[in-house]
């Protein structure tokens, strides 16, 4: 995945030292109740769309370029689904970070499934309960997406 320049200018000044970020998701679901998800081209795992908000970016501007970047997908967001503080993680190089991942509930209204960009293998639907073996995080996300309430999740 190509780190953002903003991002690269920053780490210039911190090094490898903890920073917060704010990433987005996609819980795309289609009519059926199929999810969408990409296989990453740096982990090879499968996960939902998403990635970081850049500087001067709304979040719900950022899950729609995240999610035609990695799918080839076009969506509309639906609501704001959950809002999680993930744990900090440690990169390969050292950098750390802590992302608070604002998910949000999309719906497919354009496009074609495309896995060619730089950052997905293959792109897929998945049956509900099709699910491939995903962090704990990503199943919460989809659960979440996939309730009728018109709040977000958020751990109190």
């Amino acid at each position: 995945m190509p780190v953002p320049e903003f991002l690269l200018a920053l780490r210039e000044h911190v090094g490898h030292g903890l920073l917060p970020l704010v990433g987005v998701t996609g819980v795309v679901l289609d009519e059926e109740g199929g999810v969408l998800l990409h296989r990453r081209a740096d982990d090879g795992r499968w996960c939902t769309p998403g990635g970081i908000l850049e500087p001067g970016e709304q979040p719900a501007e950022a899950v729609v370029r995240e999610v035609r970047e990695e799918t080839g997908l076009e969506v509309a967001v639906e609501r704001l689904s959950s809002v999680v503080a993930q744990e900090p993680f440690t990169y390969p190089n050292g950098d750390r970070v802590q992302f608070l991942d604002l998910a949000f509930r999309c719906r497919p209204v354009g496009g074609s499934l495309d896995a060619s960009g730089d950052e997905s293998l293959d792109v897929r639907w998945f049956a509900p309960d099709a699910l491939p073996d995903m962090p704990r995080r990503i199943i919460d996300r989809i659960g979440c997406a996939r309730q009728d309430r018109p709040d977000p999740y958020y751990v109190a």
